[in-house]
């Protein structure tokens, strides 16, 4: 068993019962778990397993593939006022795509993940901002070893990465 810390960035259905929980982890990178039986009304995973929510989280790790069994959470930030926000949903949920599309499975990405932290924690409180989202693509560019002072960050993103493209949206949506 491995206890773990980490962000909810993707769910999505397995089977009639359970999901595959991706997460932003401090100590692993990103990490799939199954959590086994997570749709049922009584599960003990009811109200823990939704879009950034911040957890400390048990796994069982598997030694067949890269999707882990999650055994226990813990939640630590529901972040709610984001989910109720279209504007904050689509910026969080640009940010933890992005993150997905740089990172490696499953190798420590500490500094990413503590700018995921801070993004999210300013979407609680604010509005996205056409500044805040320019100033993220900064950093992960930074933190990623690819910053080219003579370009934007996003055309740097662009030549190595296939960029989400909700990104046109969320812009699109912030300067209306």
């Amino acid at each position: 068993m491995n206890k773990c810390q980490g962000i909810i960035i993707r769910r999505i259905p397995l089977t009639e019962t359970s999901l595959i929980v991706t997460w932003c982890t401090v100590e692993h990178g990103i990490l799939k778990t199954v959590a086994k039986g997570a749709r049922r009304p009584k599960s003990p995973f009811a109200g823990k397993i939704d879009l950034f929510f911040e957890a400390e989280f048990e796994i069982a790790r598997s030694k067949k593939s890269d999707l882990h069994s999650l055994r226990d959470i813990s939640i630590i930030n529901a972040r709610a006022s984001i989910r109720e926000s279209y504007p904050k949903t689509l910026a969080a949920s640009y940010f933890v795509e992005l993150i997905n599309k740089v990172s490696e499975p499953e190798a420590p990405i500490q500094p990413i993940y503590d700018l995921l932290v801070r993004a999210l924690n300013f979407l609680e409180k604010s509005n996205p901002t056409q500044r805040a989202v320019l100033h993220f693509e900064k950093q992960i560019t930074s933190e990623l070893g690819i910053l080219d002072p003579k370009k934007p960050p996003l055309e740097t993103l662009s030549e190595i990465y296939n960029v989400p493209k909700m990104r046109s949206d969320l812009i699109k949506f912030i300067n209306q």
